[in-house]
């Protein structure tokens, strides 16, 4: 089933990622989970800006239209599926320098269940008040990077002070891989794919 390993890794990470490591799932069962996770962030970031708004300290509630939060929305989904297969691909490249030789589906099951607790950030939406989402959004980066520092040395069968520096190389490619898609995101809106404001 889908997301079986979510609730492992938020109760007992190290047990689930071995669990994981035992029985590896398909390529398509990794992508699948990556595909559902990012509806989450998505779905809530459309309704949030399009009928919620959202407050950034004093001042009016923003509120976008329903085609440009929809847009946008899409844009982001996309953006997310890209970012986790690239880091995956990154994950995969490097792990040639640390003596470590796993098979891409095994990359992109650390990238997928790595990034899962950011995704899952998403449902702070719910209440679109800037202060609470950043504040949610640091306990989700924080528990993304912890996973990803206990799930490396076992998903790439290496030891532990390896997987350290190991997964430090994955941090640092994947605050590259963020810096590119928020450059990308200006490119775009300065070609006029930008969010429009209700009035």
């Amino acid at each position: 089933m889908i997301l079986n390993h979510l609730f492992g890794l938020y109760t007992h990470p190290k047990e689930e990622w071995h669990t994981i490591d035992v029985r590896h799932e398909s390529y398509f069962y990794s992508l699948s989970h990556i595909a559902i996770i990012s509806l989450i962030p998505c779905i809530m970031s459309y309704y949030s800006a399009a009928h919620l708004g959202w407050s950034i300290g004093v001042g009016d509630v923003i509120k976008l239209t329903e085609s440009s939060a929809l847009m946008m929305s899409i844009g982001m989904y996309f953006g997310l599926m890209t970012g986790v297969v690239a880091l995956a691909i990154l994950i995969h490249e490097l792990a040639k320098a640390f003596d470590a030789s796993p098979s891409y589906t095994q990359s992109l099951e650390l990238a997928a269940y790595t990034a899962t607790p950011l995704f899952m950030v998403g449902f702070a939406a719910f209440y679109p008040v800037l202060w609470f989402v950043m504040a949610i959004g640091l306990v989700g980066l924080a528990y993304s990077i912890y996973l990803l520092y206990s799930g490396t040395p076992i998903l790439m069968h290496i030891p532990e002070e390896k997987g350290f520096i190991y997964a430090s190389s994955v941090v640092t490619c994947g605050l590259v891989l963020l810096a590119i898609l928020m450059a990308s995101s200006i490119i775009l809106w300065s070609m006029g794919m930008g969010p429009v404001y209700t009035a």
